[in-house]
């Protein structure tokens, strides 16, 4: 566990503290203002649960049952039944970082003072998470409307002392045994708690900022790879040129050219397409990288302000407003969240597409300007990357298939009372596969790559210094260079785990200095 601390107050949190307590364990506190705002919400929904009038959430049923009125003996169980009878998913188990993420969101929401939950449900939250429990949440249950219900009732069913959840020792056990052995008293739900505990988007947005953090460092390493490509394909490096993309000045087709423009400095290889046979233009995949991967950046950053906008709201319903009022409202809808995470999947999608054009150029003969067949040592005797390119094309099919939106379907639930939903956990859950695969196609792409631009090293060509750096360190990552056929499986799983911790980006910047 990270000793990093992540102090929740009543707003501030950033994407970099989910991906902190996620993924790196951090330690969570409340923070004292947090806690006065908690008091403070709790006092009013004291004060209604104590009137005769029914309050939406506080003293009535829920969804098509909101009609009904709850007397008081009855409404800690109400309370407890909502967790219960919604903690219904299905399925496989969610990855841990998944449903950490998705705790910790909803703390941020609770801490906000806006729910109403009592402070000592908050400490409990973040106690659960400081000691490394993780309840099991299961793939299906949630529409994205009303939130992530199924999802977050498991994690509150955890809070309850009852489910199953996986210890710090990555074993599943009862949650009523983990929380005793960690010292944690299970929660007693009162009004309202058991509500505010489901009604968030928190799974989605978690699962989205954990995505744009994986996306950035995808699309920096695809510039590398895309310009390893046109250096191994003798491409000209003219068409980066920053006064071209000045005048059609999207931002992100002007950082993708810049990258590729670095990454190129110093290239003997580059400017020599006139040396085998005419050519007055690269391919599109090779020419128009800047603009398809500036153009999913633009789509990241889209992305990034909508997930900002999330971290800054309170989605709950009903919700405790600073005048005292308790109001219903839809700000649970997850339509925000459910859209741009569809986005990411296209752009996703097509980054593959590009990606995988290019590495079958580079394996062409015919189209590769002077490369052995498929890269091979032997060509006939050995295949080389013939079959690698395969695994890249049927990821890059997969993520076509994954690019379909699952926001543009809906389908009615509750009686007709949620008659419209958002699907943004299908989405979210999707586009966490895409990106999986966008990894690997941008390996196998780096794989290639890097190979051509050894072969071409032996012709008596010089690469570019930051291009004989990610050479080095991928070969030293365990992934090998040109040669007789040999079991390929284990080179491109290196090149996987070598592009998605980063350590492509990391082998190069000392040679191009930072890039975006």
């Amino acid at each position: 566990m990270d000793m990093h601390t992540v102090v929740v107050g009543t707003s501030g949190t950033t994407a970099e503290d989910v991906v902190a307590v996620a993924r790196h364990g951090a330690r969570i506190e409340l923070s004292t203002a947090a806690v006065d705002a908690l008091a403070a919400s709790r006092l009013i929904v004291d004060a209604l649960a104590a009137k005769p009038e029914p309050v939406y959430g506080v003293s009535t049923g829920f969804g098509a049952l909101a009609s009904r009125h709850i007397s008081p003996e009855l409404r800690a169980q109400l309370q407890r039944n909502i967790v219960r009878s919604h903690a219904a998913g299905m399925g496989p188990r969610v990855e841990r970082e998944v449903v950490r993420a998705l705790m910790f969101l909803r703390l941020k929401t609770v801490a906000s003072g806006h729910t109403g939950v009592r402070p000592e449900v908050a400490q409990t939250m973040a106690d659960v998470l400081n000691a490394g429990i993780t309840p099991v949440v299961h793939e299906y249950g949630s529409l994205g409307c009303s939130g992530d219900l199924a999802p977050l009732s498991h994690c509150a069913l955890t809070l309850m002392g009852e489910g199953e959840a996986e210890g710090p020792d990555g074993t599943v056990r009862p949650a009523g045994e983990l929380l005793a052995a960690h010292g944690i008293a299970p929660v007693e739900l009162r009004e309202k708690e058991g509500l505010a505990l489901l009604n968030g988007t928190d799974g989605m947005l978690g699962m989205l900022v954990m995505a744009l953090a994986d996306l950035r460092n995808l699309y920096t390493s695809a510039d590398i790879t895309a310009a390893l490509s046109l250096e191994a394909l003798l491409g000209t490096d003219k068409v980066l040129a920053p006064e071209l993309h000045a005048i059609r000045p999207h931002p992100g087709q002007g950082v993708s050219a810049d990258n590729m423009l670095r990454v190129l400095a110093g290239s003997g290889l580059t400017g020599h397409h006139q040396d085998d046979a005419p050519r007055v233009q690269d391919a599109y995949s090779v020419r128009c990288a800047p603009q398809v991967n500036g153009a999913g950046r633009d789509t990241l950053d889209y992305a990034a302000v909508v997930a900002g906008r999330e971290l800054a709201s309170s989605v709950d319903n009903p919700v405790v407003l600073p005048d005292g009022r308790v109001e219903s409202n839809g700000n649970f809808h997850g339509a925000p969240v459910a859209y741009v995470l569809d986005f990411l999947a296209i752009v996703a999608a097509d980054l593959g597409s590009i990606c995988e054009r290019r590495t079958d150029r580079l394996l062409d003969k015919n189209r590769s300007h002077g490369l052995p067949p498929f890269l091979a040592h032997d060509a006939g005797v050995d295949s080389g990357l013939m079959i690698a390119q395969y695994t890249q094309a049927a990821l890059v099919s997969e993520m076509k298939r994954l690019a379909v939106p699952a926001s543009a379907d809906s389908i009615p639930s509750s009686a007709m009372q949620e008659d419209h939903v958002s699907m943004g956990w299908s989405a979210a859950r999707k586009l966490r596969t895409a990106v999986d695969n966008l990894a690997r196609i941008v390996a196998v792409e780096l794989y290639a790559a890097t190979r051509a631009v050894e072969i071409r090293a032996a012709q008596g060509l010089t690469p570019a210094p930051a291009s004989q750096a990610a050479v080095a360190a991928l070969r030293a990552a365990g992934a090998q260079g040109p040669g007789p056929d040999r079991f390929l499986a284990p080179d491109l799983a290196a090149a996987d785990t070598f592009v998605r911790e980063g350590r492509l980006v990391a082998a190069v910047e000392p040679v191009t200095g930072p890039l975006a």
